[in-house]
């Protein structure tokens, strides 16, 4: 057996399959596992995802949000085992795979137009 065939297995047993699909522009509620001191607990951070990386295990999302007047970003890697758990609160229509731009603006004009979404 090779390497590459013996990394993949071990791969496959730890990628979460329970994650829901998301997509740029969602408003996200991630549940981030935090330790502090001996006890550990699930700390949420909610921003808008303005970029995905797509690499099986490897995937990652970035999220914005604006923290006392500062826009901060962080990165989150979707199959890491502190990575409690991802909401979906929102979903906005956009036409840019990374929204970048967002990082330019202030207020009001980082506002992204809400999806329609309809139960079939």
């Amino acid at each position: 057996m090779k390497i590459q065939q013996i990394v993949q297995k071990i791969e496959l047993d730890q990628i979460k399959s329970e994650l829901p699909v998301i997509s740029i522009g969602d408003t996200v509620k991630v549940g981030v596992l935090i330790q502090e001191g001996n006890k550990q607990r699930v700390q949420p951070y909610e921003g808008t995802v303005i970029a995905q990386h797509r690499a099986g295990m490897n995937s990652t999302i970035t999220v914005r949000r604006i923290f006392q007047g500062v826009g901060v970003e962080r990165v989150f890697t979707l199959h890491s085992p502190s990575l409690k758990n991802i909401e979906i609160t929102r979903r906005a229509k956009v036409r840019k795979a990374k929204l970048y731009y967002l990082r330019n603006r202030v207020g009001k004009a980082t506002r992204l137009k809400q999806k329609n979404i309809t139960n079939n």
